[in-house]
């Protein structure tokens, strides 16, 4: 079996109290209640032959509706999740009106095992938090993500 990746986006601000990073929250019926530890950074997942950096900003686009803000981006590195995924990632300073998102949508079966299906949007909202909240939020695993922009931004001063 292929090893499973993707690719993502960490968009950051810079706030009168310090930084924020721009999370995503999954849309559909099963994620309605669910919160604490099932937020993400906008990804999705690497098809063969194509590179990272362009999935990455695709699927940021499809998840928000909105284009990865022009300028350097920062290189997160990599993580495993639980399920055996590896998430790449960068990150880049910008803004973004959480209001203003809109997500690409997808044919889910609902209730399981029907036979119906529904539309729902990949991801139902964004926000933006602080490092801390963030880290309360985002799933487990991606939580160095958030730390390596800490670090890097706390160095570059």
């Amino acid at each position: 079996m292929a090893e499973r990746r993707s690719a993502g986006i960490l968009l950051y601000r810079r706030a009168p109290t310090g930084i924020e990073v721009l999370l995503a929250h999954p849309g559909g019926p099963l994620f309605t209640r669910k919160d604490h530890g099932h937020w993400s950074i906008p990804k999705g997942e690497i098809e063969p032959g194509e590179q990272p950096a362009d999935v990455a900003r695709r699927e940021f686009e499809e998840e928000t509706g909105h284009p990865v803000p022009d300028g350097p981006t920062i290189d997160l590195g990599e993580i495993r999740q639980k399920g055996g995924k590896y998430v790449v990632a960068w990150a880049v300073e910008g803004d973004l009106d959480p209001t203003a998102a809109h997500s690409n949508t997808f044919a889910l079966m609902w209730p399981p095992r029907s036979g119906r299906y529904i539309q729902v949007p990949e991801i139902d909202r964004v926000e933006w938090f602080t490092p801390d909240g963030a880290k309360a939020r985002i799933k487990d695993t991606q939580i160095p993500f958030i730390d390596r922009l800490v670090e890097v931004l706390d160095t570059a001063g």
